[in-house]
Formats: structure tokens, C-alpha cells, sequence
């Protein structure tokens, strides 16, 4: 009997038949591709992309020289010296990081008490050469200037997980 089976199956080809109906039904569902850089899909709130170190609404960097992020760092990526101001506070005068060292692990922006160096939610920033990788407190802050809306937006979706 199963000789007889497996016989009238592939004389009549069902695998190959059932292989054909399933790409029918396929090929009439909408498509799921999307025209990648034209259209973007939609990014976790959770997503680590390019850093960012951000402002205070006045204008005032948020960065207290802490130093906790870059002890935190397991690739010892992150680079700060800080110095005392006229008023007592403490402030960054350099703050670097290697992008080309960074694993995007967050711990950096966990470990930060006044959500100063965040990872927003950039992800196309490819470069041509290695030095474009070395962010220094200026490029840091340009992009928390640029991507300040879309990074307070995903800091107070993520907020009940923190």
C-alpha cells in the first residue's frame, strides 16, 4: 500500500502541484517590501543608534563631568576631562567618543543621572573614513540639537521600563 502511495504521488507530482498553489496565493497578498531609502519602516523606541548629548531647554549642555559613563564603558570608548566654572559647577571640556570602538551596549546612557549622552535614533551615519568616526563634544551636541524631539519622544515612551 505505501509503495502504491508514495508511486501515485510522484507520478502526479502533488509535492511540485501543492509547491505551485502556495506561490499563487502568495503572489496575490499585498508585498511587504518597502523602497528603502524613499520609505523607512517604523524603529523601536528602544533602538541604540549615533549618540547624542543633549540641552537643557535654556540652552546649558545637560553634562555634569560625572565621568560615570565613561567608567561604565566596556570599550572604553568614551573619553572626558572636565574643569570647574566660575560658579562652581562642574562642566566637560572635552568629551570624545571612538565610534569605531562603541558596541552600542547603552550602558552609557543608563548609567548617565541627567540623560545627558543618549543613542537616538539615527542610523545611516556611514562614513568614508575612520577620523569621521571620532565624535567630539561639538558633533555630540549637533546631533542632540538635531534629534532633540525625536529623542525626548522615545526617553518618555521608554520610561516605564527604566
Amino acid at each position: 500500500m505505501a509503495f502504491l502511495d508514495r508511486t501515485a504521488r510522484s507520478l502526479l507530482l502533488s509535492e511540485l502541484v501543492s509547491g505551485l498553489g502556495l506561490t499563487l496565493r502568495a503572489f496575490f497578498k499585498p508585498k511587504v517590501t518597502i523602497n528603502y531609502p524613499y520609505e523607512k519602516g517604523p524603529i523601536s523606541p528602544r533602538f541604540k543608534g549615533e549618540h547624542a548629548l543633549r540641552r537643557y531647554p535654556n540652552g546649558e549642555e545637560r553634562c555634569i563631568a560625572c565621568k560615570l559613563c565613561e567608567a561604565v564603558c566596556p570599550a572604553q570608548a568614551i573619553t572626558i576631562e572636565a574643569e570647574p566654572r566660575d560658579d562652581g559647577s562642574r562642566r566637560t571640556t572635552r568629551y570624545d567618543i571612538d565610534m569605531t570602538k562603541c558596541i552600542y551596549c547603552g550602558l552609557c546612557e543608563e548609567a548617565c543621572p541627567v540623560d545627558a549622552i543618549v543613542e537616538g535614533p539615527n542610523f545611516e551615519f556611514a562614513t568614508e573614513t575612520r577620523e569621521e568616526l571620532f565624535y567630539n563634544k561639538d558633533k555630540l551636541l549637533a546631533n542632540g540639537d538635531r534629534w532633540e524631539p525625536e529623542i525626548a519622544r522615545r526617553l518618555e515612551l521608554d520610561a516605564p521600563y527604566r
